[in-house]
């Protein structure tokens, strides 16, 4: 039987490390994190996302994690009300997008692996590196109080994240992708209006972007969307005022919630985009997934739902060969297969993450064609329909996803 060491306890690190422990595989799950409370986590759960927990078999355990079953979404151009989408049971089955407590979501992963005896979960414990021997990483090392440790293993996955330190120690070839905007988070007193049913509403037009939404602990979310390089200039002028700016783009409904609460934000911070890929996903004895392979952008809420995407497959190449007592070339010939798998979807999303903030952000003649085509789509039955299988599409995930292991 062959082991494996997986190096963050993110969804893809969790998902992964899950469905390697209940088939027997000796499993070390490292996170250096004593909880999982950090400042920003992606918290969307879309189809794609969804769907691996029915055929993981954890369905009822997600539908303990607090959670906002969102009904549909609404969007606003240049002040307007343009499109409706709707999440109904007859599009998406029971896999309608969720806004989802990200640490409570992990904490059921955890503990539902922690079931298996082959899972050994460590947790507030920080790796400093890997270990080599004869050309091939075959562990990592363990910094804390009681001097450095290694832990063997004939695999070690990375789902560290966007500062992922398998990556770097392991000397991956990362490739930038660039990046034209940031984002603003911060969380309100909820607005009625938006709870019942729980609707997200997003505002574009004239170079900006905002998104609100109702989430999982009762508040409103606001995400404001802003040119990378400009938050400086919001910092000066404060949260207040930020948000009177935001008020500027909503509706009158919203807008008057915004600048009756300009002083109630809570944890307002700025998270700056990055977006890239390492050129190979593994390196001998490792494998990278999730951010740690394929840092997205906050563009379509893809990145908690890729990264566990990503872990589905790694489960169903590595399983088979951790299973026994494979040679290294085996497992490194599995770790191969998960990136040939994975590449497309993950090429694809990234390149629409890209174009879709040109197309937002700007205020020239292409923003304004953009905008008009949207409005004549919204305004016509078949295209609408279009517009909402291209939707479900995205959000589905670009290639199916079958857990096989």
């Amino acid at each position: 039987m062959g082991s494996a060491v997986v190096v963050g306890a993110g969804p893809g690190g969790a998902v992964l490390a899950y469905l390697l422990a209940r088939r027997g595989i000796e499993t070390t799950l490292v996170e250096r994190q004593e909880d999982f409370a950090r400042e920003f986590r992606g918290e969307v759960l879309l189809p794609g996302g969804l769907e691996p927990f029915q055929q993981m078999g954890l369905w009822d355990a997600l539908q303990t994690v607090p959670q906002v079953d969102l009904h549909g979404g609404w969007l606003y151009v240049h002040g307007k009300h343009v499109l409706s989408l709707s999440f109904a049971d007859d599009e998406f089955g029971p896999y309608g997008p969720r806004w989802m407590s990200q640490p409570g979501l992990l904490e059921m992963l955890v503990a539902e692996g922690s079931k298996h005896p082959s899972l050994r979960f460590l947790r507030g414990v920080t790796v400093t590196g890997l270990v080599e021997e004869g050309g091939r990483f075959t562990g990592v090392r363990l910094g804390g109080d009681g001097g450095e440790q290694e832990i063997r293993a004939d695999l070690v996955v990375g789902a560290d994240g966007r500062t992922s330190i398998v990556r770097r120690s392991g000397g991956f070839e990362v490739q930038q992708d660039p990046t034209v905007m940031d984002v603003v988070w911060c969380k309100l007193p909820p607005l009625a209006a938006m709870t019942d049913p729980p609707r997200l509403r997003g505002y574009t037009g004239h170079g900006h972007l905002l998104i609100a939404s109702p989430v999982h602990d009762g508040m409103l979310q606001v995400a404001w969307v802003i040119p990378k390089g400009s938050f400086g200039e919001i910092r000066k002028r404060g949260m207040p005022e930020c948000l009177d700016a935001m008020a500027d783009h909503a509706d009158p409904e919203l807008a008057e919630h915004l600048r009756r609460h300009r002083d109630d934000a809570i944890a307002p911070f700025l998270l700056s985009t990055v977006s890239d890929h390492v050129r190979q996903w593994t390196r001998p004895g490792v494998l990278v997934i999730g951010d740690a392979a394929h840092t997205m952008s906050p563009v379509g809420a893809q990145g908690l739902n890729l990264a566990i995407r990503d872990a589905v497959v790694a489960a169903n190449h590595l399983v088979p060969v951790l299973s026994s007592s494979a040679a290294a070339f085996a497992v490194e010939a599995a770790a191969r297969a998960v990136e040939a798998e994975r590449a497309r979807e993950i090429r694809l999303t990234q390149r629409f993450q890209r174009l879709a903030p040109y197309l937002v952000l700007r205020d020239g003649w292409a923003n304004r064609v953009f905008f008009a085509a949207v409005r004549r789509i919204a305004g016509a039955g078949p295209p609408r329909e279009r517009v909402s299988r291209a939707f479900l599409r995205v959000a589905m995930g670009v290639d199916e996803i079958r857990l096989r292991v």
